[in-house]
């Protein structure tokens, strides 16, 4: 039977973990509340680049030894990050836990090397041209750019060529000193854990940090409006953004929104799927939500050939506009809960689902979500709720964006 276990060292570092002693394997993150929407627009990039080169070697490993180490250890290790979160994490055997732990606390205090920044600048610089090369050409990240104008989420995760160019190793040591103080970051284990001993030894490793004031802006913003085009003859498609308002990861209109997102805009078996997909009208139509601390967003999606984007946003717009004149039927929302339940179900089977999960929930609202309550919450949403959602955050677009080979798509 799994439990929940929650503790916080001296210098303000929180640790939490969700204990399965039944589970063959353990999970462990790093969470750091940090990114892009916590950077200027001078240093903008700062927090993925600096994700980088928390593998570049510490003053007790190097590079080379970080990355054997992670190798050696078997399982899985990653690290991201978006807007809100830096994460860093391990997937390893239970007898290896103090191991990872290790290894993790020794990467989140990195050497940052002048020589080492240098290198690492050249792939960031790489990774923003390859980004801008492959569709959508970068402007999925422009979308939130025009719809939250003005707000921190407005930041691109990967920062511009020109801020990544002329970032100096001196900012970024000012940046990790000032985020990546233990206040401001979530230890979270999920699986076979010995939360005692995961305790103790973080103590050991993560007890000394100084803890810092960190601190963040928030406020709701509310989405721009309009139409921008970008112009893009090399591509073969036109792609197509329609954006509108919607609930923050704070509140519990988040699991309604969820639903109608799935139910409009699923990948199989939506109100999408059979006007634009099943037919082959298009090849991506789908309507999704991001949700963050203060922010949300519902993005209606299209891929298709220039010459059939008249329809076919005709009838994306339609079917958005049906959605908040006429509501969802209760057919829709059952089918809808029984596909998200699934998922919900088929994440928990693993602890790196558990592990985010957990983790995410905790640094966002600082509560503990188990995989039941949230089943609740899914079951409990009626179909007068998800009608109330839709005249609370209607799904038409407020911001159409599109990118391709046609001057005026709109």
């Amino acid at each position: 039977m799994t439990e929940f276990k929650h503790t916080e060292l001296g210098n303000g570092l929180d640790v939490i973990a969700e204990v399965n002693p039944n589970a063959c394997a353990a999970s462990i993150g790093f969470f750091v509340r940090t990114g892009s929407r916590d950077e200027s627009d001078e240093i903008s990039g700062v927090s993925h680049f600096l994700e980088h080169m928390l593998f570049k070697g510490t003053p007790r490993r190097s590079a080379e030894e970080v990355n054997r180490e992670l190798d050696a250890m078997g399982g899985v290790s990653n690290a991201f990050t978006n807007e809100e979160v830096t994460v860093y994490y391990v997937s390893v055997l239970p007898e290896l836990q103090t191991q990872a732990v290790d290894l993790l606390a020794d990467i989140l205090r990195p050497s940052l090397r002048e020589e080492d920044f240098h290198t690492e600048k050249k792939v960031i610089l790489e990774e923003i041209k390859m980004y801008a090369d492959q569709p959508p050409f970068g402007v999925d990240e422009k979308c939130r750019e025009l719809f939250f104008k003005g707000h921190p989420l407005s930041r691109s995760v990967l920062g511009t060529a020109e801020s990544v160019g002329s970032l100096t190793v001196s900012q970024m040591r000012a940046y990790f000193e000032n985020r990546y103080s233990p206040g401001n970051i979530v230890v979270a284990a999920s699986g076979a854990v010995d939360f005692e001993k995961f305790v103790r030894d973080l103590e050991e490793r993560c007890g000394g940090w100084e803890p810092k004031p960190v601190s963040r802006e928030t406020f709701r913003p509310e989405g721009c409006a309009g139409k921008e085009s970008f112009l893009r003859p090399s591509s073969a498609q036109e792609y197509l953004f329609l954006l509108s308002d919607a609930p923050s990861s704070r509140d519990d209109d988040r699991y309604a929104a969820a639903l109608l997102a799935n139910i409009v805009g699923d990948d199989i078996g939506s109100r999408l799927f059979w006007a634009l997909l099943d037919n082959g009208k298009a090849d991506c139509a789908s309507l999704g939500f991001s949700d963050y601390f203060d922010a949300g967003f519902f993005c209606a999606s299209l891929c298709c050939a220039p010459g059939k984007v008249s329809e076919n946003l005709k009838i994306m717009e339609e079917i958005l506009s049906q959605c908040v004149e006429e509501g969802i039927t209760q057919e829709e929302l059952l089918r809808s809960q029984n596909k998200v339940l699934a998922r919900l179900v088929r994440a928990a089977e693993r602890s790196r689902g558990r592990l985010f999960s957990i983790g995410q929930e905790w640094i966002q609202n600082r509560i503990y979500c188990p995989v039941s309550s949230d089943m609740e919450k899914v079951r409990a949403i009626t179909v007068d709720e998800m009608n109330r959602l839709l005249r609370k955050y209607p799904v038409t677009p407020k911001l159409s964006v599109a990118v391709g080979p046609m001057s005026d798509p709109f």
